[in-house]
């Protein structure tokens, strides 16, 4: 830990920076982990779930889709359930509105993650600059050779951990970001091959029919 701490402050200034973006890059990705856990564990279950249900009563396709609404996927396919006897395209269009506005959400901290993928290698490179203005500027004529000869280490040294910690904080930025971005690519075709079941489901069972009404809403007779 002290050896880690003496790299730290033999860095130089830029340091502090780049400290501060890798803990929020880290944030962010745990961040991520978590909702990308929770998504991937659960939504299987609810698809299959909704569709299964969506064959006989389009009621309880909704009310299950409305337990999960707390996922993307429970949410995208609340939309359209919920409307009440929609014609196709509405109810495609319901879908397309929902799988938009998730896809939105899946897409924070890329904006983040970016900035720092092209921001920590610049820091680094201002801590490569910086070190070396420290070494040449404490190479004095009449110095002892001994004495050169650590100022140009310490100088060289902060030069080269600025620019090594700043490619590290980048490259694990980067790492994340792609992963997310592979992440939100499935599951855009996995929205749409979800979406053209339901639809087709829905064309076939019950395009012009009545469907059970919620048990909270009376019928004239009542």
């Amino acid at each position: 830990m002290a050896r880690l701490y003496n790299l730290f402050i033999q860095g130089g200034p830029v340091m502090w920076p780049l400290l501060g973006l890798s803990i929020m890059t880290m944030s962010s990705a745990l961040e991520r982990g978590w909702f990308w856990l929770q998504l991937l564990s659960r939504e299987d279950r609810v698809v299959h779930e909704v569709l299964e249900a969506a064959h006989h009563n389009l009621e309880k396709a909704q009310s299950i889709a409305k337990q999960a609404q707390k996922l993307p996927i429970g949410r995208f396919l609340l939309a359209p359930l919920k409307l009440k006897q929609p014609n196709p395209e509405t109810f495609r269009l319901a879908m397309e509105s929902a799988g938009d506005k998730e896809f939105v959400k899946m897409r924070k901290g890329d904006k983040f993650l970016e900035t720092v993928v092209a921001l920590a290698p610049l820091l680094g490179l201002l801590g490569t600059v910086t070190g070396l203005i420290r070494t040449f500027s404490k190479l004095e004529l009449g110095n002892s050779a001994a004495a050169s000869t650590q100022n140009s280490v310490q100088g060289i040294g902060e030069a080269l951990i600025a620019t090594a910690t700043g490619m590290i904080v980048a490259i694990t930025a980067l790492v994340i970001f792609r992963i997310s971005v592979t992440l939100q690519a499935r599951q855009v075709d996995y929205f749409s091959e979800v979406g053209t079941e339901l639809e087709l489901i829905y064309r076939q069972f019950w395009q012009g029919k009545h469907w059970e009404q919620p048990s909270s809403v009376k019928t004239p007779d009542d």
